[in-house]
């Protein structure tokens, strides 16, 4: 004789039962488990990474919202003010113009972060267009890929950014793609690896033997786990871009006068150092903020990324 039973929990508990636990849905112990790791993750973050996400957020802050910040229109000229000192009214001072330096800085904060953002993501899209392709594909694409990849290796990343410009010719727009091409070759070497690390991997090796097109397996499975990563390389890579961003700039090939732009701003304090260095003083030192906080935030990032995995 049969007998049939209900089917229970893990905890022996039938289904439906008051304070049985839902099939499926966690546990009130579970959801305390993960916001226990949470919090204990969140102590354990270095307070140099708390300071730089804390400038981090200020400078995204200044770029968004800009009139939160503003103390006089960054344009406008009173050369009776022109190389006033720090001071109550004008915290970063004025430059040769009499324009307020720390409201020049906030909006150019805006201008500054979208360059970096603009020419990470163009790196990005290249980089990643050359270096998932070349994870796929066969023997000769793959070499061809790569051949032409070191070739831009062999020049400096500001070398070939100033080559694209010489060929395109100056503006903000050329500067954001000038930058993007330089970083692409470092984005592509680094985007290949991970294909080929994620073609390697069980799961494709089981979608291939499920029957799975290599094309769904392409981008149901490949891409996605490749640009997993991404993110951090983002964050990483803004810095660096800021910097090569605003150099262009310095050398007057990017942002042009009377744009509040921190490498356009430098540019025009470098003349005054010994009569008002707070001029190139204050982008300086904004341009280094945030190179610093996203670095630093990224690379924090990356680490929590590769402990996870």
């Amino acid at each position: 004789m049969s007998v049939a039973l209900e089917p229970t929990t893990a905890h022996g508990n039938r289904p439906g039962v008051p304070g049985a636990p839902e099939p499926g849905k966690p546990t009130h112990s579970a959801r305390g488990t993960a916001a226990g790791k949470a919090a204990a993750a969140l102590r354990r973050t270095p307070i140099g990474v708390w300071i730089a996400a804390a400038l981090l957020a200020f400078l995204v802050l200044a770029a968004v919202v800009p009139s939160l910040l503003l103390r006089q229109d960054p344009y406008i000229i009173d050369p009776a003010a022109a190389f006033t000192a720090p001071s109550a009214e004008h915290w970063f001072g004025t430059d040769q113009n009499g324009r307020d330096v720390f409201s020049r800085v906030v909006a150019g904060t805006g201008q500054s972060l979208l360059l970096g953002l603009a020419a990470t993501a163009i790196g990005l899209v290249l980089g990643g267009l050359l270096g998932i392709t070349a994870g796929v594909s066969g023997k000769w694409l793959d070499s061809a890929i790569c051949r032409f990849v070191e070739i831009l290796f062999a020049f400096p990343g500001l070398l070939l950014a100033l080559i694209v410009i010489a060929v395109s010719g100056t503006g903000v727009v050329t500067a954001a793609i000038a930058v993007g091409v330089g970083t692409a070759p470092g984005y592509a070497r680094m985007l290949r690896t991970q294909t080929l690390q994620v073609i390697d991997a069980p799961y494709v090796e089981t979608a291939l033997s499920l029957g799975r097109s290599r094309a769904h397996i392409l981008w149901h499975t490949i891409v996605p786990n490749v640009i997993r990563p991404l993110f951090v390389l983002a964050t990483l890579g803004v810095g660096q871009a800021i910097v090569w961003a605003s150099s262009l700039s310095f050398l007057g090939l990017g942002a042009q006068p009377p744009a509040a732009e921190w490498g356009a701003m430098l540019a025009d304090g470098r003349n005054y150092l010994q009569v008002a260095w707070w001029i190139a003083a204050f982008p300086g030192i904004f341009i280094t903020l945030a190179a610093l906080t996203t670095t630093l935030v990224g690379r924090h990032l990356q680490q929590r990324l590769e402990a996870e995995v």
